[in-house]
């Protein structure tokens, strides 16, 4: 497996870029509602679990922690994209490989030592990307062998939701929820496994919810967590109102 490799300058350089450019060139707003670091886990390392719906998800939580928090994140990302996008590993990307039984028991033992070390680390634990739509949402077995590992490790359901609304750029939102803080060592694998996918499946129906019922308008809940970024029927707009001036 590939571990992380952090490195201080390179975040620095990359977040401006992703937050400046590559965010607001192709969303036009990002939201979040919730907290990352919520109080009831203070003291405790903090595994996140998040649907996985789009090649963004990795960058959009990447922003978000870095805007919401001053911890250490990492990211669990597929080996084959990783070894293609090497760089990301100075962001805190480590890689898994689940065609391997070796390569994913190594993965798993190490997102459970970057817990045991304080780190923050998000993972997805549907194993691979699925259409927003796609259910019954459903999650391999690794965030409860992690758990069996780290026992003392709160998780922090993450969602997200994201769509083409009312603008001709995505809209995408960040919903998380409250931190599991169960006695995971004394429960069974497949009963972890099963508490968290229910937990995410019924917080992902709660968050498309409250979308469908806003009609596309993005709630008020949702901070937004960048400038943004312009699309094209804003600038139609703007195009439209500077000749009725003239």
């Amino acid at each position: 497996m590939l571990e992380a490799a952090k490195s201080k300058s390179f975040d620095k350089w990359f977040y401006r870029y992703n937050s400046l450019y590559l965010l607001r060139r192709h969303f036009h707003f990002l939201g979040f509602s919730g907290e990352l670091q919520p109080a009831a886990a203070v003291g405790r390392p903090i595994l996140y679990i998040m649907n996985h719906s789009s090649w963004w998800d990795g960058l959009l939580a990447y922003h978000a922690a870095g805007q919401l928090t001053d911890s250490r994140h990492y990211f669990m990302m597929e080996e084959e994209q990783l070894r293609k996008y090497a760089f990301f590993r100075k962001l805190g990307a480590y890689s898994i490989n689940r065609s391997s039984i070796g390569d994913l028991r190594a993965s798993l033992r190490y997102t459970a030592r970057l817990l045991h070390e304080g780190g923050h680390v998000w993972i997805y634990p549907e194993g691979e990307i699925r259409p927003l739509g796609h259910s019954p949402l459903s999650l391999k077995e690794g965030a409860a062998l992690v758990l069996g590992l780290c026992p003392h490790a709160a998780v922090v359901p993450v969602t997200l939701y994201h769509g083409l609304f009312r603008h001709s750029k995505p809209e995408a939102t960040l919903l998380a929820g409250a931190p599991l803080l169960l006695a995971w060592q004394s429960i069974e694998r497949s009963e972890i496994s099963g508490y968290l996918e229910t937990a995410l499946r019924t917080q992902l129906h709660h968050h498309r919810e409250l979308i469908f019922e806003h009609k596309g308008h993005m709630p008020e809940q949702f901070k937004p967590l960048m400038k943004p970024g312009r699309s094209t029927n804003e600038w139609l707009d703007i195009m439209r109102r500077g000749r009725v001036r003239l």
